[in-house]
């Protein structure tokens, strides 16, 4: 549990969003930090996906003049922790928020402080809705916004507007989506096949190079809904236009330039840079149409997520880019669902959760997994392959949290384990040894001796694996839009349900009623829906609490039969056993329909108001019974709130309930309590203007005898159409604006009109014993806007509050939340909207000048029943600091708290922290770098969270004590993966292997002869002329890549082996292509692989009249003499530059490599942009420094040009060129990153030479290792400098520590 309830003042002024719904276009966003993001109605939410706990709401501000329209798009910013301490102060830059709505505004969210920071474009126009966005970076230090407006407009904006617009005419554009392997790419889909490729380079307009291509695809289905939708015009947005009608594509993670794309119907594959598709598959039998595609972050698995909710999981067969389809999940069961069946609106994949597994692959526990006291935690004959997270929204109100296991038999999953992870997985060289594997069809099984009861000789193919679905968690926010709200105001006289005179206390709840027949119970103290029940099958019309744990409700249908007569159910809702009661059943329809409830303070009688019917008077008892029916002509009526409590003395005596539940509601109530002794009134209007007091006591029902006012009192003008009644004063409101108020004790009334349209509603604000003035009263308008007045004042009108906290959202209901208790607590507004909402509004009583002002103090933290596992969230210091212990290593004893989520499992991390000790003793080791204190120091600091329990959950805990034994970069790359940094999370796993490429580079030794890639051959010279793309020639050694690996780290590939061999494997997915460009781009990927014999034998089946005969002619001839000789060496040379002037730099290569110069090859490839391709051909013909000069250059153009500092710097490593990494991480202003390479980099260098030296003892070893990385030396300037520089950022970041106050009390 969280620390104790804070005061109401800490807690209101919230909004509880309403169910997002087709009109938010399905819009919404998981960052890689675990934040989820969605649109509902006109506001943006923010959930936290481990926890599902609601953060905060933002309601968009409306245009000047009109409603909030819907919000179509959210999108988070791509930026990581601000680390700059030194030269800027700290902001919540990382979690800014673009978000766009139905009329084409964009917005950058602070959900923090709850507004918009800056509006990229603010001006408003209902035919250009926003349908989709996505960010790009144009610099290292710019990012900017791609959208899609109205259906064919794409623009891109900076801070400072639109710099380039683009119009697709007749092609009606779809999504967005930015390239995992170079963020300044991205591309964009229109619903026929149209497919835009862009680069932005910088922020101007002459800075964004396009490229436009075509995938075929079947429009039949489009067209015809064009046409019915012709009548309404075409510049809506897509998903406005065609809401059922889904194109959506994704980049692959695993493979550049390749996308996964579906239409309703199909399922594609397409390579941009063959600008065709590689694989087409029609949307199976019994499936419901295509809505989005996830690939996988860690396998070579797809997503699809279906218009029906269900999920079908694809695999990649091997050695092709065809997907076939392994099973279908359901995301919205059936069971305990309403009708209509709620309908999925997306389906997300969670990135955090893929990156921790990663680590947990690479870094696994020596010890199992399964906790024993867990009866569910058990495997029999499975063993788990993945586990991957996805989090759906459905437009009932309701975000799921799903698991997907997938699984395989125990025995083969064994062995596959061993060769997945490696039986040394805790060593830097584990990587490599799996990389090494000779992996067939992915999963391979060995034998073994200890087989149960079948072979583990087979591979693991697709029948192997099983997957599993199992719901993690469920938020539930409103279910529908609101229709009504009710909040209990129990009197003294309230008893509890079970019975008895025991008094009922003030609840934090209040009930709202739906359009859908649910009846949601919210907990205005945590902002969440305590509890939802469905009670009517129509539009709930009225609700009303009886006492404080009982609901009654109404709704009515009309009978299709000639009496159009109603059918009117009444029921009562026991919130403690969820059980409903419907009473008052007839046996046939009625003339008219209830029109409102009304019930007493204590709950025990009820009046039911019909239209031009009698007012019928129950008591509700266990059994319901109809006390009297009143014919009278009733407009209005309403019971009387409790009375205004009296001041009581300090003492002993001193009352001990809340005053808000008031006092009896007569003076002739009796102090024993009895049920017939006590007496209930409430006042009335009637058609003709007349005014009356009724009191019920037991059975009996009397005048009140009230003192009458004067008779110009009563309207002669307006129908009364609202009233409030608390003892001695009874206020009304007519359908004029008029306000009338008027003791029923002494006569005195008065009257002023609003000036505004006819009153709806009036509340009594709640009074308790002190309060200056006793006549606040909140009214609510036929134009579904309020005021709050004080009727005490002199001039009520010029002193009101005119609704200034939710421009443009309509008010439907409201009512006050009766929890006060002191003077100085503030008064609390509930209000339902028509967007759906519902909202806490505080209103701040202004004592000096007697009026009203908005509430302007900080915003804290809400209690929460359980804790908040999301550091991102925490302020910017503070977030800083618990990474840094991360970081340097802090024993997982810390993390354990006395919360009920881990007392549970105190064996699974032992040890308590007690604050009391020298927190000092909780960190592994004191860092070689920085000042020794102050980790001490920034313990104490987040011992408020630690004592809170909101640091890591208890799975992340466990991870963490994994981890923390495994050296400096498995820890930076935990500490970077919780707060949301992928790439650097991958760059710290890739760290050793970089540094184990260098060290072998660095050993001064013979190097050992090993076979070039490029060597073997085996073509039969007979088929030279057909066309042979087979891979099996050119690669005898070549290992199959596992398509059921962990391919997230394929975006950091670096060694030769790796680079070469999945060069190879993209060769057989182009062989069935056609067309010369085609052929061009294939003899390309066959020479930079090696495979010479297969270049020459694809240039030959060039027919004589193609353009391409002489120069194919010609490369063939120089590649099939490859046997150098000087002359033909010195001609191919000539020949080769000449061609390259005449802008044919790929035929000038394929000329160089013929000859040899591999290392001039490299660089025309790199001159003309082609750095993979650059980077292939390295990889299969240079080696030592020439290779190196490649990454180099390579590391170069990915920092400055891609602005990818961690792919860069794994260059830089691998390439021997670590000053040039430092230089790198100073520029990008990364002050404690770059003290954590040194030490990441230093112990693993530390591991290779004790490693090396016991070879050398054992007598194994090859040769003598440097004793310092180079460039790292302790005596170098740099290094110097590295340290200074990393105290001086901790000292700032201990200042500002604290400086920042925590958000949880």
């Amino acid at each position: 549990m969280a620390a104790a309830k804070p005061s109401p003042t800490d807690t209101w002024d919230s909004t509880l969003p309403g169910p997002p719904s087709r009109n938010n276009f399905g819009s919404s966003d998981l960052s890689p930090s675990g934040l989820f993001a969605f649109a509902s109605g006109s506001s943006v939410s923010v959930v936290d996906s481990r926890s599902l706990q609601l953060v905060s709401t933002i309601p968009l501000p409306p245009p000047p003049g009109a409603l909030s329209p819907f919000v179509t798009s959210v999108r988070w910013i791509p930026l990581p922790l601000p680390r700059d301490l030194l030269s800027t102060e700290p902001s919540a830059s990382h979690l800014l928020l673009a978000v766009a709505d139905r009329h084409g505004r964009v917005a950058l969210v602070d959900f923090h402080l709850r507004s918009v920071v800056v509006w990229l474009n603010p001006s408003s126009d209902p035919k250009l809705g926003i349908q989709d966005l996505c960010w790009v970076q144009a610099r290292r230090d710019t990012h900017v916004l791609a959208t899609i407006s109205g259906s064919a407009f794409l623009s891109i904006y900076t801070n400072d507007g639109v710099f380039w617009k683009y119009d697709s005419g007749s092609e009606v554009l779809s999504c967005l989506r930015r390239d995992p392997f170079d963020s300044r790419h991205f591309c964009v889909l229109g619903l026929k096949g149209f497919l835009l490729s862009i680069k932005v380079l910088g922020d101007t307009e002459n800075d964004v190079v396009i490229q436009e291509m075509q995938i075929k695809t079947d429009s039949t289905e489009l067209l015809r809904l064009e046409r019915e939708a012709a009548t309404n015009g075409s510049s809506s947005p897509a998903s406005a236009a065609f809401p059922l009608y889904f194109a959506r594509f994704a980049f692959s993670p695993h493979w550049k330039n390749i996308l996964f794309v579906t239409f309703p119907r199909e399922l594609l594959v397409f390579d941009l840079q063959y600008e065709t598709a590689l694989s087409s598959t029609p949307l199976p039998r019994g499936c419901a149409k295509f809505m989005d595609v996830l690939p996988d972050p860690n396998k070579e698995l797809l997503y699809c997520a279906h218009v029906d909710g269900r999920l079908s999981i694809w695999r990649r067969q091997e050695g092709e880019q065809v997907h076939v389809m392994c099973t279908m999940e359901e995301f919205l069961p059936s069971i305990g669902m309403s009708i209509p069946s709620p309908s999925a609106l997306a389906i997300l994949l969670s990135q955090s959760d893929s990156t921790m597994q990663t680590i947990t692959k690479l870094h696994p526990d020596g010890t199992s997994s399964v906790d024993f006291d867990n009866p569910f935690d058990f495997y029999d004959e499975s063993l788990l392959v993945s586990k991957t997270t996805f989090i759906s929204l459905s437009d009932d109100g309701k975000i799921w949290k799903w698991v997907l296991s997938a699984e395989g038999v125990e025995d083969a999953l064994k062995n596959v384990s061993d060769l997945d992870i490696g039986t040394e997985a805790a060593h830097p060289e584990a990587i490599e040894k799996k990389d090494s594997s000779d992996l067939d069809e992915g999963l391979v099984v060995a034998t073994t001796s200890r087989s149960r009861c079948h072979s583990s000789t087979s591979s693991l193919g697709k029948s192997d694996l099983s997957f599993k679905i199992s719901l993690d968690g469920q938020l539930q926010l409103l279910s529908s839009t609101v229709s009504t709200l009710a909040v209990p105001s129990p009197s003294l006289t309230a008893t509890l349900a079970r019975g008895g005179n025991i008094p009922a206390a003030a609840i934090p709840l209040v009930a709202l009623g739906t359009q859908n027949g649910t009846i949601d119970v919210v907990d205005v103290s945590t902002n969440a829906v305590a509890a939802s029940t469905s009670v009517h099958t129509g539009v709930v019309r009225g609700l009303r609490w009886l006492g404080n744990s009982r609901l009654v409700s109404f709704s009515y249908s009309q009978v299709n039969d000639k009496s159009r007569g109603y059918i009117n159910k009444l029921v009562v809702t026991c919130l403690r056993s969820g059980l409903h009661k419907p009473f008052r059943d007839l046996q046939k329809p009625e003339r008219t329909p209830i029109r409102a409830l009304r019930t007493s303070s204590s709950g025990r009688y009820l009046l039911i108001l019909f239209r031009d019917a009698p007012v019928e008077v129950w008591a509700m008892t266990k059994h319901p019974v109809m006390l009297r029916s009143l014919a009278l002509p009733f407009t209005v009526v309403e019971w009387t709130l409790p009375a205004v409590p009296r001041p009581v003395q300090s003492g002993p005596s001193k009352q001990l309930l809340p005053a808000s539940e008031g006092v009896t509601a007569s003076a002739d109530s009796k102090s024993d309590g009895s049920h017939e002794e006590t007496v209930e009134s409430f006042a009335f209007a009637l058609v003709n203007g007349a005014l009356g007091v009724f009191e019920v006591q037991g059975r009996r029902i009397r005048d009140f005898r009230p003192k009458w006012p004067s008779t110009s009192f009563v309207p002669s003008d307006g129908l009364v159409t609202a009233m409030a009644y608390r003892l001695p004063h009874v206020v009304m409101g007519d359908r004029s604006g008029n306000i009338r108020w008027w003791d029923v004790t002494t006569g005195q009334s008065s009257a002023f009109n609003s000036h505004r349209d006819g009153v709806r509603r009036i509340k009594f604000s709640p009074v308790v014993a002190g309060d200056r003035s006793r006549g606040r009263v909140a009214v609510l308008f036929n134009d579904n806007t309020f005021s709050v007045y004080d009727l005490d004042s002199p001039d009520p009108v010029a002193q009101s509050l005119l609704q200034p906290q939710i421009p443009g959202t309509l008010v439907l209901e409201l009512d006050w939340l009766p929890l006060r208790t002191d003077k100085n607590d503030p008064l609390v507004l509930c209000i339902a909207g028509a967007d759906s909402t519902f909202r806490l509004v505080e209103v701040i009583v202004n004592e000096k000048k007697g009026g009203f002002v908005p509430q302007s103090k900080s915003v804290k933290e809400r209690f929460r029943p359980m804790p908040m596992y999301s550091p991102i969230l925490l302020p910017v210091p503070h977030a800083l600091a618990l990474r840094m212990i991360l970081q340097l290593g802090v024993k997982p004893s810390w993390f354990n708290t006395c919360s009920t989520t881990l007392e549970k499992r105190p064996h699974l991390i032992r040890g308590m922290a007690s604050s009391s000790k020298d927190l000092r003793s909780y960190m592994i080791q004191l860092p070689p770098l920085g000042d020794p204190v102050v980790p001490e120091m920034l313990l104490k600091i987040l011992e408020p969270y630690r004592k809170e329990g909101c640091l890591l959950d208890d799975e992340r805990a466990k991870i963490y004590a994994d981890v923390v034994k495994k050296g400096y970069a498995a820890r930076f790359a935990f500490a970077a993966a919780v707060f949301g940094e992928t790439s650097e999370a991958y760059f710290w796993l890739q760290l050793p292997r970089a540094i184990r490429h260098l060290m072998k580079k660095l050993m001064r030794k013979s190097p050992q002869k090993t076979p070039s890639p490029a060597s073997a051959s085996g073509v039969d010279e007979a088929s030279m002329p057909s066309k042979i793309l087979s891979t099996g020639s050119s690669a005898p050694e070549a290992r199959k890549i596992d398509s059921m690996c962990d391919g997230s780290l394929r975006l950091m590939a670096f060694e030769r082996e790796e680079l070469w061999t999945r060069a190879n494997e993209r060769l057989p997915w182009h062989e069935k292509l056609e067309g010369e460009d085609c052929i061009q781009k294939q003899v390309h990927e066959l020479i930079s692989v090696g495979n010479l014999e297969a270049a020459v034998s694809l240039l030959l089946t060039s027919a004589p009249d193609s353009p391409y005969f002489y120069p194919n002619a010609l490369r063939a001839v120089a590649l099939s003499t490859a046997v150098s000789k000087s002359l033909l060496d010195l001609s191919l040379k000539v020949v080769a530059a000449n061609m390259v002037q005449t802008d044919n730099s790929l035929t000038g290569t394929h000329l160089l490599c013929a000859v040899g110069r591999h290392q001039e090859a490299c660089s025309q490839l790199q001159d003309s942009g082609r750095w993979t391709d650059a980077a292939t051909l390295a990889a299969t013909h240079l080696e030592g420094s020439d290779y190196a000069r490649v990454l180099q250059r390579w590391a170069d153009h990915v920092l400055h040009a891609e602005h990818n500092v961690w792919r860069a710097l794994i260059l830089y490593v691998a390439a021997g060129s670590l000053q040039e990494a430092l230089a790198a991480l100073k520029e990008v202003q990364q002050p404690d990153t770059v003290a954590m390479f040194v030490l990441a980099c230093n112990e693993i260098h530390s591991e290779l030479v004790n490693e090396l030296s016991s070879q050398d003892e054992e007598g194994t070893g090859e040769g003598t290792v440097m004793t310092d990385l180079p460039g790292l030396e302790p005596e170098k300037e740099e290094v110097a400098a590295v340290c200074e520089y990393f105290q001086q950022y901790q000292r700032k970041l201990v200042h500002l520590c604290m400086d920042s106050q925590p958000y949880a009390d």
